[in-house]
């Protein structure tokens, strides 16, 4: 990320000069000071032998790792931090970049570690509370990935820096990047990273999908300072990129240009005038209604660290106004840089001030109606422990191009994403409900809140399977000759990952009588008043009336073989009734139903699901009052007089109409 250190340092002394003849240290420490990191990284090596004072060797360990963090070499980094602390380094700091050395080499449960030890010494600092989120929450997102399809793009890589991808023609076949390759024009080495200024490449796509490999743009563009970071307005004929200079002289900083392209090419850039003095701006990102230029600065009345910052204007040829800083939603006391600017106004932006998975990573933002922003991680695997930074997208799909260090190479490379359309399938089973053997040719109907509304067969072993669409609530309604309708729900709203969704119908025969469920807490001892409890199990019997409406039924009541025959009788006769009465007070016509109370006279005989229930009884047995009274367990005997208890339904008729019909 070549701009990213030029941010800071915007004024570098090259790696061709040569410093003055002084202690190595005081060199090291002038180099590092002037941010060449890597030279100075080779400067205190060179130094630490000779050093032979230990608090001089341990400040020397100390500043050999900053510079590795500040090249964003996390692997010698946590080296160094280590060695640092084992050398008793007095500054606390050392833990947390040792933490965050850890975090960005993927280390999350050692990194924790470090953070909670960090928070011991400086209790008040909230990165430590950070850290350790920001690693709990990236152990979760590795576990939980969203649906991004990520590889990278050789074809574009090379051995130097390569990222902030841009889309430069209409049909996205042409992709100009940013690259420190050998190919690049500035062949000065930059001394804070080691290799070649960059320079804006171009790479084109032939009609078998391939990308040509990446070819520098002429001088008219690039120099021997660093060009980097376009972006295009929305017709392709105007582009934005950051440019940095430098000079023995003066401080000339890093700038926005802009150029101009038509049939000859491009035009001479020009400076975009943001700000009156050498202040620094870069990373520009056009709005699609080019009334908007986003851009990244270090001014002093920021946040802290880099910020995200936005020039305005009327129409596309007005003047722009003066820089406004995106607020503390976007801005955090660190960095924030890269910004883009999606055709659909959201923002996307790389920080690692606000929580995420390692080094920098992206997030998208959207402004709300109260004018504050909603911030979201893109999560992995679009972000990961390293840098990820300079996202693109190919205009309204959820597909394009994003850089990374991932690889664990330190180098910024370039990687494609893709999210796939999401695949929803509804795979299920048809099964009779009481011996849950599956039911095969039966029917099962599919329809969607979209109008979708469509039929398929089950197979031998009862099984279907539906292609289910986005966005849509969904009712499925099993069927089979001899059998009650069955009934499911399932919803593809809210869902954002591919998934398949399984479930069983259960068809009831109608060859013999079937329960209701918690049957046996309908009514109090002795009473026929329905209880809160029934509803629940009675409203089910409406909805399965509804979905049957050619059916008529009896309800049928029992009582277990306390008191006498006659009241009993009586007992379920009016049990049975209430429950028809609930019934036509819910909907249901009263010419599909009946009622009748059997007493005592059809006692229960146990299930295999009773069995799982109550292991003590067996399956066929009949639940008779000469039965019930050998068990020794009060309690036993009062769980088979519930099971007694109980109302069922049969069905008479599967011919009925309405007469209103």
């Amino acid at each position: 990320m070549k701009f990213f250190f030029l941010l800071t340092v915007y004024f570098l002394v090259f790696s061709s000069l040569s410093y003055p003849q002084k202690k190595r240290t005081e060199r090291a420490d002038e180099a590092y000071d002037a941010g060449e990191f890597y030279e100075a990284i080779d400067l205190y090596k060179n130094a630490y032998s000779a050093i032979k004072d230990k608090q001089e060797k341990t400040r020397v360990t100390f500043q050999i790792a900053e510079c590795y963090r500040k090249t964003n070499n996390s692997k010698q980094s946590e080296l160094r931090y280590k060695k640092a602390i084992n050398l008793e380094y007095p500054d606390p700091i050392t833990i947390l970049w040792y933490a965050e050395a850890k975090k960005m080499n993927q280390k999350y449960e050692d990194a924790i570690d470090e953070f909670k030890r960090y928070k011991q010494l400086v209790p008040d600092d909230p990165r430590s509370d950070n850290g350790i989120l920001s690693c709990e929450m990236a152990l979760e997102w590795m576990e939980n990935p969203v649906g991004y399809k990520v590889e990278e793009i050789r074809y574009f890589n090379s051995r130097g820096f390569d990222f902030s991808p841009a889309y430069a023609q209409e049909d996205y076949s042409v992709i100009y990047l940013t690259s420190s390759r050998e190919e690049a024009t500035g062949k000065k080495t930059h001394g804070a990273t080691g290799q070649n200024f960059t320079d804006i490449f171009e790479s084109r796509k032939d009609r078998k999908e391939k990308w040509s490999v990446p070819v520098p743009l002429d001088e008219t563009i690039n120099t021997e300072y660093e060009e980097g970071t376009p972006s295009f307005t929305s017709d392709y004929k105007t582009m934005y990129f950051s440019r940095c200079e430098v000079s023995k002289r003066k401080k000339l900083g890093c700038n926005i240009f802009f150029a101009k392209r038509s049939a000859e090419g491009w035009s001479k850039p020009e400076l975009l005038e943001i700000f009156s003095d050498s202040l620094i701006a870069a990373h520009p990102s056009i709005s699609k209604d080019e009334f908007t230029l986003y851009f990244v600065s270090d001014l002093d009345d920021g946040y802290g660290g880099k910020d995200i910052w936005k020039i305005t204007r009327q129409n596309k040829t007005g003047n722009w106004g003066s820089p406004e800083n995106l607020g503390p939603d976007i801005n955090t006391e660190r960095d924030e840089v890269f910004p883009f600017i999606h055709p659909d106004g959201t923002l996307y932006f790389s920080s690692n001030g606000h929580l995420g998975m390692g080094g920098l990573d992206i997030f998208r933002a959207a402004i709300l109606e109260d004018g504050t922003w909603k911030i979201e991680n893109m999560r992995y695997p679009i972000n990961s422990s390293a840098d990820d930074f300079g996202i693109v997208f190919e205009n309204e799909s959820e597909k394009g191009f994003f850089s990374s260090t991932r690889k664990g190479r330190r180098n910024d490379d370039i990687f494609s994403f893709i999210l796939p359309p999401l695949k929803f399938n509804l795979l299920g089973v048809v099964r009779d409900e009481k011996s849950e053997e599956p039911l095969s040719s039966s029917t099962v109907k599919l329809i969607g809140s979209d109008g979708t509304n469509i039929e398929a067969e089950t197979a031998d072993n009862g099984s279907f399977r539906f292609r289910l669409k986005p966005g849509t609530d969904y009712i499925f309604i099993a069927s089979k000759r001899g059998y009650l309708n069955g009934k499911g729900r399932e919803t593809t709203k809210g869902q954002d990952k591919s998934k398949d969704f399984r479930t069983t119908i259960l068809l009831s025969s109608i060859a013999k009588p079937i329960e209701l469920s918690n049957s046996n807490v309908f009514y109090d001892f002795a009473k026929w008043d329905l209880r809160p409890e029934a509803m629940v199990s009675l409203d089910r019997l409406v909805e399965t009336l509804d979905d049957n409406s050619n059916v008529t039924i009896e309800l049928m009541s029992h009582t277990d073989s306390r008191d006498t025959e006659e009241f009993n009788l009586e007992l379920s006769q009016k049990r049975a009734q209430s429950v028809v009465n609930y019934l036509i007070v819910k909907g249901i016509a009263a010419d599909r139903l009946s009622a009748k109370g059997y007493g005592e006279s059809n006692p229960k005989v146990v299930s295999k699901r009773v069995v799982e229930q109550y292991p003590f009884l067996r399956e066929g047995t009949i639940l008779n009052e000469a039965f019930i009274n050998g068990f020794a367990s009060i309690e036993q005997q009062e769980i088979a007089h519930q099971l007694n208890r109980r109302t069922e339904f049969r069905v008479v008729r599967t011919d009925y109409q309405d007469k209103e019909e």
